[in-house]
Parts: C-alpha cells; structure tokens; sequence
C-alpha cells in the first residue's frame, strides 16, 4: 500500500505476518497498546507515543498525534490503484463520467443498455483479456448515456466502453 504523510512524504508500505516493509526496507518495530486509539512503539530505540487523533475509513485518512506532533496520513491500498489505473479513481469528484477500458481485449458481452439505470458494483460488460473473462462493474450509481462498443469489438486499453449522464 501507498501511505502519504502531510500530502508530502510517501512510502511503500507492506505487511506481511510479523513483518514491516517500508519502500522495500524491513523495519522492526516493538508496539504495546496503551489504551483505546492510543500506542507505545520503540524504533531504532527510540520511544515514541501515539495517539489516533480522528480517523475516517472511508477516506483511508487519519490525523495522529506522534510525540505531540500532528500528522496527516492517506492510504492507498492495492484495489485504490487499481481503480486509478483503470481510470475509475474519480469517486473524489461524486461524478463517474465514463468507463474505460483496463487492459485490451475482446468484448464478449454487454448486459448493460442505454438509458438504463445502474447501480454501484452492476456487471457492465465482459471483457476477454489474456485468455480469461473479466466482468467490468459500475464504479458508481448512475444512468447510461451511452454504450461505445458491441459484443465482438477489439478494444485497447483506456479505450472509452460506457458513458454515463
């Protein structure tokens, strides 16, 4: 996962069991909870206490309070770059405006129509890609405006399938 510290550091973290990545670098970190949203940790032996200040898991975004100092975190796990990736990552703006293609492939079905009315997480379409059949969902609620393919269409990557009012 991506981890920005005050919209200015980023690392590369992973977890993995009893151990700690950070951009590629194990980290060995000794933590005892102290209380509800509070932690003591020792790192490269030195001590640190922190205390989760507010925190909201819909964002992946919380304030901590490290030694007395504020700081702002923002996760981005693997499926929030794969949704960036696939250009599905505008969920920010509350307006999702089209549907593109992740990967070139074949369009084997559409069971999407237009005008129709969907709901966030409704199967759009299959798409064929590397011998395997992946259902495209919709990222969010809307009303089709406009289907820009047909079952049996090549398709390339970013390619624009479906547009939405």
């Amino acid at each position: 996962m991506k981890v920005k510290v005050n919209e200015q550091y980023n690392f590369d973290v992973e977890l993995n069991k009893n151990r700690i990545l950070v951009n590629g670098t194990e980290v060995e970190v000794d933590s005892r909870p102290i209380a509800e949203k509070h932690t003591h940790v020792i790192y490269n032996h030195r001590s640190y206490n922190i205390e989760i200040v507010e925190e909201n898991r819909q964002n992946k975004t919380c304030t901590v309070k490290v030694n007395g100092n504020i700081y702002g975190i923002k996760i981005e796990d693997s499926y929030d770059q794969l949704l960036k990736q696939l250009g599905m990552d505008t969920a920010q703006t509350g307006k999702i405006r089209s549907v593109k293609a992740p990967m070139p492939g074949l369009v084997l079905n559409i069971m999407a129509k237009e005008g129709a009315t969907v709901t966030k997480g409704d199967g759009l379409l299959i798409l064929e890609a590397m011998k395997m059949e992946n259902m495209i969902k919709s990222p969010a609620d809307g009303i089709i405006k406009k289907i820009s393919i047909t079952k049996g269409d090549k398709v390339e990557k970013n390619d624009v399938l479906i547009e939405f009012n």
